[in-house]
């Protein structure tokens, strides 16, 4: 079932759910374009992602560095994200979207010059995560919602949703390895370097693209605040955008800390096991690889892992008949996700936490595209990038505080334990949502 819906909504046709279905947005050139340039960009962004924290804690040895960076995004965000999401219901998403690309590319190259010249210290590391916040903050609403513009409406937005979460997922998988290979053979200033590079395509794709429709509801002379105020009304009256949102926000806080600590377990908790393997690509007395960083491998394999199992989700998603039980599949990820990463934090192995990850990476897209694509098919075509803006705010907000109190927790009780009492208390509000709400099992 679905949940009660203002008039003016339209639900997708339906389909078939033939694997021919995860690609029918491709069919439209202007999201062609999007797919590829941002596919590309990207896997830039993973590289800076990876290449960043490894430098953090090079320079610091601290897990809570590792907090702080994440900590550092959400400042802006509050203000920025539900301003977003109102600025992109009221001008042209595209606008947007080229203004804070641009902007990016300009935060990496800063990052790469400081970094290649050697006067890099942390608090420039907090100072540009502060920056690329603020600007994620604006882009993200934007982006989320541009997607029903770019397949003229919602027929193909199904689709769209499950291969934008592709191509993120996709990029975390290369992203991460060409991160790691790029971060011990030549430093980290290259990965960042190359991250500038990739947003040129996107900035092409965007300037490229032809026939976008008009939204019909720009309001560009709407009062901001009573703007804002009405998306915020539309989520608070439907119970189930606000299960949906819970949902997200508690395993971001207190599920998704794994990443922020990875490098922890890539050199600390699994560094025995993952010892042949440096070993054999960087060692000895014809090494595969010249490494500068050699502990930048076990790391990008591990994020390799994530990846691979968050693709196959996001084509699973893609690929689902429009009628699709997508309450179960969302349920599967709630608990899934919190499950694999209790198994994952009490390894030692390196293949079994490989194999952990992959189903860590496909628990977390079954959940989190799962409910983009609930809220953006639920939510009018005015109100949309309002919606997604508050989204942004949830997803981002909680992922990114959440990554400093696991900082402070790994430097505390360890990274192992921090996750395993993160994950049981995420699996626990699982269930309880299982139990207590069954019109989000039942959504389709």
């Amino acid at each position: 079932m679905t949940i009660d819906q203002p008039s003016d909504e339209v639900l997708p046709p339906k389909s078939g759910g033939h694997i021919s279905t995860a690609f029918r947005a491709l069919k439209h050139r202007n999201y062609r374009l999007w797919f590829f340039g941002q596919g590309f960009s990207l896997i830039g962004t993973w590289m800076q992602t990876v290449a960043q924290q490894v430098l953090v804690y090079r320079l610091t040895g601290s897990a809570s560095a590792l907090g702080i960076v994440n900590f550092m995004a959400i400042i802006p965000l509050v203000p920025l994200a539900l301003w977003g999401g109102s600025i992109s219901d009221r001008f042209p998403k595209r606008v947007v979207i080229l203004c804070t690309q641009s902007l990016m590319l300009i935060q990496a190259v800063i990052l790469g010059v400081i970094t290649m010249t050697g006067v890099v210290e942390v608090w420039h590391i907090y100072l540009m995560s502060f920056m690329l916040g603020a600007l994620k903050a604006v882009d993200s609403p934007a982006r989320h919602s541009f997607a029903i513009e770019m397949v003229e409406g919602k027929d193909d937005l199904t689709s769209a949703i499950g291969l934008n979460s592709a191509i993120f997922n996709g990029a975390r998988t290369l992203g991460p390895a060409l991160a790691g290979l790029a971060v011990a053979t030549m430093g980290e200033a290259v990965a960042f370097f190359l991250n500038s590079l990739s947003f040129v395509a996107v900035i092409i794709s965007l300037l490229s693209m032809r026939n976008l429709p008009k939204a019909a509801h720009h309001q560009a002379d709407a009062h901001m605040a009573a703007h804002i105020g009405e998306g915020i009304r539309f989520v608070l009256k439907h119970q189930v955008l606000l299960v949906l949102m819970s949902l997200v926000a508690v395993n971001s806080f207190l599920s998704m800390p794994y990443i922020t600590l990875m490098p922890v377990f890539a050199n600390v908790v699994l560094k025995s096991s993952a010892q042949p393997v440096v070993s054999f690509l960087c060692g000895g007395s014809n090494p595969v690889l010249n490494c500068q960083t050699p502990e930048a491998l076990p790391l990008g394999l591990l994020l390799t892992s994530v990846g691979i199992g968050s693709v196959t989700g996001a084509l699973i998603v893609a690929s689902l008949p429009d009628r699709a039980r997508r309450g179960w599949l969302l349920t599967l990820g709630n608990l899934g996700l919190p499950l694999t990463l209790l198994l994952f934090a009490n390894t030692r192995s390196m293949l079994l936490a490989l194999g952990l990850m992959l189903l860590t990476g496909l628990g977390h897209v079954l959940q989190n595209a799962m409910t983009n694509t609930l809220l953006q098919i639920n939510a009018p075509d005015r109100l949309r990038g309002r919606v997604m803006g508050q989204y942004s705010l949830v997803v981002q907000g909680t992922t990114n505080l959440g990554g400093l109190q696991g900082g402070f927790m790994a430097d505390w009780v360890g990274a192992s334990l921090s996750i395993s009492i993160g994950a049981a208390v995420s699996l626990l509000y699982g269930l309880f949502v299982v139990v207590r709400f069954k019109r989000v099992r039942e959504l389709v």
